[in-house]
């Protein structure tokens, strides 16, 4: 999970820790939204109340993240900029799932970028979720919630349960390659 903003110049972004046993649970639609058809439905103007209120909450989120605490997550990912007006125009099945998903046990839920996507974090017993006893864990509950939102609203899709990387995009080959001799880079 990365923060990121640009300095004018280039990108500048550092890292935000990842609490433990924190799971990613994605409802992947398979139709594509278009970037350009999800922007269109926001307004050209954003209110000083909006603007404060996502500032907030975008606070509050990375506090959380930072200091593990995963019970502030669904009130640091509250908006007013962006997912009210694309759950209304665009996915009709959002809200619901949140609700659903938020029931069953997910720390918080929210529209992925631009969307399709849908995004539940849930929390287990820290460690990898193959070593969890199944009571220790939300996922499969939370998967199974928002795969019933999609099936009452006729969306197709998938759901991936899985975990923040903590390594990021990396580059695993090139031509020419990037190691020579006795200096050698992993995978390059």
């Amino acid at each position: 999970i990365q923060l990121g903003i640009h300095n004018g110049t280039r990108w500048e972004t550092e890292r935000v820790p990842v609490p433990p046993g924190m799971q990613l649970v994605m409802f992947i639609p398979d139709n594509i939204g278009k970037t350009s058809t999800a922007r269109g439905v926001l307004g050209p103007t954003v209110t000083r109340d909006e603007a404060a209120f996502n500032i907030g909450r975008v606070a509050w989120l990375v506090h959380a993240m930072c200091s593990g605490n995963l019970d502030n997550l669904r009130s640091g990912v509250e908006d007013k900029m962006h997912q009210p007006q694309r759950g209304e125009n665009l996915y009709p099945f959002l809200y619901p799932m949140i609700r659903a998903a938020e029931k069953a046990g997910a720390n918080c839920v929210y529209l992925s970028g631009a969307g399709p996507t849908v995004m539940a974090l849930t929390s287990g017993a820290s460690g990898d979720i193959f070593t969890q006893r199944e009571n220790e864990r939300t996922d499969l509950d939370v998967a199974k919630a928002m795969t019933e939102v999609s099936e009452q609203y006729g969306v197709k899709g998938k759901v991936l349960v899985t975990q923040a990387s903590h390594e990021g995009a990396r580059v695993v080959s090139s031509d020419p390659p990037f190691s020579s001799g006795n200096i050698s880079y992993r995978g390059v």
